[in-house]
């Protein structure tokens, strides 16, 4: 099974002292649970928006992906939209949501697809944009029949994961928030259907 997994700076494992973020650490545990060989690709990019993932994501994937084997795809954006570096978001929810609309769509149309929420990040106006992505995000997977998992709120209310944003730059978690971030996607019962 050949898995890529897009997105940005969280998915990028951006500050993990091991340098495996969450997908590289759910891979490990995947390995332990699965007899599936699993082919792993991060496509993560620091800073990457909506509109830049939206650009590259079908030829990145196309050159990693065999056409005859099984492929499947993994997102988790949001968090460089919603950040506010200016003091406003870098991408408006409406314009976030239609990208993400169309990421989605073709994605759905050609992989099997899962979809993960942004994350929190230290400072309160960060958050409330970020909260909101995640509820219209939610939505969207569900009109589309796209499997989320919404992480914003197990993650908010973690006090290891928000020790580390603290600690850190107030967007990316270190080794810990990257484990806790793989965990809740590997007790996810859709991420646990592909390893069946």
């Amino acid at each position: 099974m050949h898995v890529c997994f897009i997105g940005d700076s969280l998915v990028l494992g951006t500050h993990d002292p091991e340098f495996c973020g969450w997908p590289g650490r759910l891979a490990a545990m995947a390995l332990a649970v699965t007899d599936k060989e699993l082919n792993v690709y991060n496509l993560g990019i620091r800073a990457n928006r909506t509109n830049d993932i939206l650009e590259r994501w079908p030829t990145e994937t196309a050159r990693r992906l065999p056409q005859d084997q099984d492929c499947r795809l993994v997102f988790c954006f949001g968090g460089a939209d919603a950040s506010r570096p200016e003091g406003y978001p870098r991408v408006d929810a409406a314009t976030s949501v239609s990208n993400a609309r169309l990421i989605m769509q073709a994605a759905r149309d050609k992989y099997p697809v899962l979809w993960i929420g942004p994350t929190p990040m230290h400072k309160p106006e960060h958050n409330q944009g970020t909260a909101e992505l995640s509820r219209l995000y939610s939505g969207l997977a569900g009109e589309l029949d796209i499997p989320f998992l919404e992480v914003f709120t197990p993650l908010s209310v973690s006090h290891d994961y928000l020790e580390e944003l603290q600690a850190g730059d107030g967007a990316h978690p270190g080794a810990t928030g990257y484990r806790l971030m793989a965990e809740l996607v590997a007790g996810w019962d859709a991420w646990r259907a592909w390893l069946r």
